[in-house]
């Protein structure tokens, strides 16, 4: 996963943005809380994701919603990297 990037991927029928950031690797949903949008299609700088509709900003780390419009935080997902692979836990079971 290239550093500083973001790419929308498929898994179990959710959409998910996968990011890159200083090394680690960090999932969440990719639809934005507040409005319909792919947050893989916003401006990310450091551990923050802005939505390209209303900009908004979500932590990556913790999905905790940043600044208004937003109201709501957004799903996060444990990441693993084994032999080059992202692996994402969707499971909340697990």
């Amino acid at each position: 996963m290239p550093s500083d990037d973001v790419v929308a991927v498929q898994a179990a029928g959710k959409e998910l943005a996968i990011y890159g950031v200083d090394g680690e690797v960090f999932a969440t949903d990719n639809i934005c809380t507040h409005g319909h949008a792919r947050l893989c299609d916003g401006f990310l700088e450091g551990h923050e994701i802005e939505c390209p509709l209303h900009q908004g900003r979500f932590d990556i780390r913790n999905g905790r919603a940043m600044c208004e419009p937003l109201t709501s935080d957004i799903r996060t997902y444990p990441v693993r990297i084994e032999a080059g692979s992202v692996f994402v836990n969707i499971d909340p079971q697990s």
